[in-house]
């Protein structure tokens, strides 16, 4: 069993930035890829970012690339999402994820163990 609990949210201004961090227990995360997913008021989960299990490898939705970058401390158990240039449109619910399956990172369903997320709200 793994436990995730996401961490840094809060309230910015358009064009600022906020660090996120997930900080898992329960196992070591060192052999896993790992996600970001947001949720915004009234619309579905989407796909922000993943790295792989050893770190050498990233990917971002094209909605944040440039803007966003995902790392890994594996001696911490944590993965961190830093976001910079925030605009309003990223305001959401931020989860991170477990990756369990061989599939695709962008898919929800190849990610077994989720946060509880944590709330960023960009002002304009």
């Amino acid at each position: 069993q793994v436990q995730l609990v996401e961490s840094g949210g809060g309230l910015v201004q358009a064009g600022g930035s906020l660090r996120l961090s997930c900080a898992a227990s329960g196992r070591p995360v060192s052999n896993y890829a790992m996600g970001w997913f947001r949720q915004a008021p009234g619309k579905e989960r989407e796909y922000v970012a993943a790295i792989n299990w050893s770190g050498s490898n990233t990917y971002y939705a094209d909605s944040v690339k440039g803007r966003f970058t995902i790392s890994r401390d594996d001696a911490k158990n944590t993965v961190y999402l830093q976001m910079s240039t925030l605009k309003p449109e990223d305001t959401a619910v931020y989860y991170c994820a477990l990756k369990l399956s061989s599939g695709n990172y962008y898919s929800a369903h190849n990610y077994g163990y989720w946060g509880k997320g944590t709330l960023v709200t960009v002002s304009s």
